[in-house]
């Protein structure tokens, strides 16, 4: 059987994670690796003791038609990337990469043209992640340097959505 090449790997192991969601619009999962060790990994679903989604049965994002990359203030859940990042230390993600699957729930196809949101970037270049790597297709993905985000600043440019 051949091997799997290492990025896919990683990509895979977010993709399982992502099954934990609890969101009803789009399921990602992402974790975080360092030195080819899983620092961390996170999913999307509500804070810890706050109701889910999935066990309200609505999405108020998705009933107001809010667009993709919107109003997230208005979202019930913590997104995959902030929730990998709170569950690890500082120092262990320094370098690191993290590597981010998302599936639309209703279709269970692969998010198109899938990013953080800018939340997530300010979280991801505090954090120290080194690289981001989002996957497109179950063998094709996109490797992302958050440096990049720090000098195309999209809050300076009014960019919505993504």
């Amino acid at each position: 059987m051949p091997r799997r090449d290492k990025t896919n790997y990683y990509l895979d192991i977010a993709e399982t994670v992502l099954e934990r969601g609890t969101c009803l619009r789009r399921s990602f999962g992402a974790i975080i690796v360092a030195n080819d060790q899983i620092i961390s990994t996170g999913y999307v679903g509500a804070p810890r003791g706050r109701v889910n989604c999935s066990d309200i049965g609505f999405c108020t994002r998705e009933k107001l038609n809010v667009p993709r990359g919107e109003r997230y203030e208005l979202c019930r859940s913590v997104h995959a990337e902030a929730n990998a990042i709170i569950h690890a230390a500082r120092q262990d993600m320094l370098g690191s990469t993290l590597y981010l699957v998302g599936r639309e729930c209703l279709t269970g196809e692969y998010v198109q043209n899938a990013n953080p949101c800018s939340m997530c970037k300010r979280m991801i270049i505090n954090a120290g992640i080194a690289k981001v790597v989002v996957r497109d297709t179950h063998e094709q993905y996109r490797e992302i340097d958050p440096m990049d985000w720090v000098t195309n600043d999209e809050s300076l440019e009014g960019t919505r959505g993504y």
